[in-house]
C-alpha cells in the first residue's frame, strides 16, 4: 500500500449543523462533488475532508453509531509561530468553536490549543519549531 491518506470522513450528528460551522467557522467552502448527503472540502494537496451522516457512516462501516467516549484521534492545522496560534484561536472562538484547550507551550517543545466541532472533533491548532512549514504552509520535512 502506497504512503497515502486521500479522504479523512468524519461521522457528524447533523450534516447541515457541521456543514455550516466548517463553513462560517474554519472559513472553508465545499467542493462541486458535494451533495444534500455528504460535504467535501478540498484540503492542501491532495486530501479531503468529508462530513457524512455518522449512521450512515457506521452502517456503511458495519460498527455501532453511537461514538462514545474518546476517538483516540485528532485532526491538527498546525502554522508557523506561537503569535499565528493565539491569532488563529481568537478568531475560532469568535466565530463559535468550543476551545477545549487554551494556547500554552507543550512538553513535547511546541505550543498548541485544542478546539472541537460540533460533534466534539478535535482539531489542535499548534506551532511545532520541529516540522518546519514553507510558505503554503506545508511540512517541509
Amino acid at each position: 500500500m502506497e504512503q497515502r491518506l486521500t479522504l479523512i470522513t468524519l461521522g457528524v450528528k447533523n450534516l447541515q449543523r457541521s456543514k455550516d460551522f466548517y463553513k462560517n467557522v474554519f472559513g472553508w467552502q465545499p467542493t462541486e462533488a458535494s451533495t444534500d448527503g455528504i460535504i467535501f472540502f478540498q484540503l492542501d494537496g491532495s486530501i479531503q475532508l468529508a462530513l457524512f451522516p455518522q449512521e450512515s457512516l457506521a452502517d456503511d462501516a458495519g460498527v455501532p453509531a453511537d461514538g462514545k467516549g474518546f476517538r483516540r484521534f485528532s485532526l491538527a492545522h498546525n502554522v508557523k509561530s506561537e503569535q499565528e496560534v493565539n491569532e488563529l484561536v481568537a478568531v475560532l472562538e469568535e466565530r463559535g468553536a468550543t476551545i477545549v484547550k487554551r494556547p500554552e507551550k507543550v512538553f513535547w517543545g511546541g505550543y498548541s490549543s485544542y478546539v472541537s466541532d460540533p460533534d466534539d472533533i478535535l482539531w489542535e491548532i499548534a506551532y511545532n519549531p520541529f516540522l518546519p512549514l514553507n510558505e503554503e504552509g506545508a511540512i517541509t520535512q
